[in-house]
């Protein structure tokens, strides 16, 4: 177990910077999510923090030591690669055993050796599968094979690149589970790369959100959902995105959609005259009951124009005004396309941003703009027609 500490880290490709002054302290025991879409800089990184990347300036300190210079061998990190990196003339058991049986940790007996394998293997569910050879397994077989070789060994740092990508969905949430199993079993300090949020939610203690290299924000699982630091991190987390209409300020409200939407705002905006307002779809309510705004409620009508039934749940495209708002309905109600349907969300649940005339520029969020205390009555409504 060690604490790991990234200072300053910046990468180019030629004229391509692929980081930008990443920095990261990670506390010991720690599971790490970095979440970003491909090119985000999130495998460059965690080759950086490795050793195996060149990086042009930071630093970066395991267990409180300087690594600048120190070959990866000698990092005492392991890693796990998107791709499976097996030996294909070695079984799953010698494939496993291998790093069990190198410099640093050739002090294990066979028997020991035998118990760490089984331990693993039978956690991701390919114990029977020991005596196989690579070229006999599945992609999904040969991937947890790959994983199972990094958790095998003790390490100070485990480094997991994207692990359950080439799993099914039905494997990936079983694998999310182990995985969270496993590292609070073995409290090793890991860090965990992913594009896809729900693993980054579901496993990480905290997350840091990439964009183009560049770090935009770190924090546990509720503050990134719950306060999104800029509308790029709010679209990140969650599917489908949350839903992002432009809006004006006047006199203190916050007024969208011809008027459709009207409610205060509680900070000084510093004279902006434009923002964004986000609500996420699974925070909207659907149904065919009329539902009155109020002080902690905001409440509109509208008329259904796509309707998706996604298991136990109804993804929705409401027709508000001119303007569609996405739902996540709990499918409970018969919800069908062209009926006409009442939406509500708690005031909390709405977020602002700064506004810009480019909707493809990501705005930062404005703190404390909305604001739902007791005794503090702020009627939020949204009229179909606008009035």
């Amino acid at each position: 177990m060690a604490t790991l500490t990234v200072q300053g880290l910046s990468k180019t490709y030629g004229k391509k910077m692929a980081l930008r002054d990443i920095d990261l302290d990670i506390g010991d025991g720690e599971f790490f999510c970095m979440l970003g879409p491909s090119g985000a800089g999130k495998t460059t990184t965690l080759k950086s923090i490795a050793g195996l990347q060149e990086i042009d300036a930071g630093v970066v300190k395991i267990a409180g030591v300087d690594m600048t210079g120190v070959e990866p061998y000698h990092r005492n990190v392991a890693m796990a690669f998107e791709s499976y990196a097996l030996y294909p003339q070695k079984t799953v058991f010698e494939n496993l055993a291998s790093p069990l049986r190198s410099g640093r940790s050739g002090s294990f007996s066979a028997a020991a050796q035998q118990e760490r394998i089984d331990t693993v293997t039978t956690t991701l569910g390919i114990n029977h599968l020991q005596q196989r050879l690579p070229r006999e397994l599945s992609n999904g077989q040969r991937q947890r094979v790959a994983l199972g070789r990094v958790l095998v060994r003790p390490a100070d740092v485990y480094l997991l690149d994207e692990p359950l990508s080439h799993l099914d969905a039905k494997l990936r949430a079983s694998m999310r589970a182990e995985l969270k199993r496993l590292g609070q079993m073995s409290n090793t300090t890991t860090v965990y790369v992913t594009h896809d949020y729900q693993e980054a939610l579901s496993l990480g203690d905290r997350i840091g959100v990439l964009r183009a290299g560049e770090m935009v924000q770190v924090g546990t699982p509720a503050d990134i959902w719950l306060r999104p630091l800029d509308t790029f991190v709010a679209r990140a987390l969650g599917q489908p995105e949350m839903n992002l209409f432009d809006a004006e300020v006047i006199d203190g409200h916050v007024v969208a959609l011809q008027g459709a939407i009207r409610f205060p705002v509680t900070t000084d905006l510093g004279g902006a005259r434009r923002v964004r307002i986000g609500m996420r779809p699974g925070d909207l309510h659907a149904g065919h009951q009329a539902v009155e705004g109020s002080a902690s409620v905001l409440s509109c009508s509208g008329t259904i124009d796509l309707a998706e039934r996604l298991g136990r749940q109804i993804e929705l495209s409401v027709k508000v005004g001119d303007t569609d708002v996405i739902v996540v309905a709990d499918g409970s109600e018969a919800l069908e396309e062209g009926s006409a349907v009442s939406l509500s969300i708690p005031l909390t649940g709405v977020h602002l941003f700064e506004g810009t005339d480019d909707p493809s520029v990501d705005t930062r969020r404005i703190s404390g703009a909305v604001h739902h205390a007791p005794g503090n009555r702020q009627t939020v409504t949204i009229s179909k027609s606008g009035v």
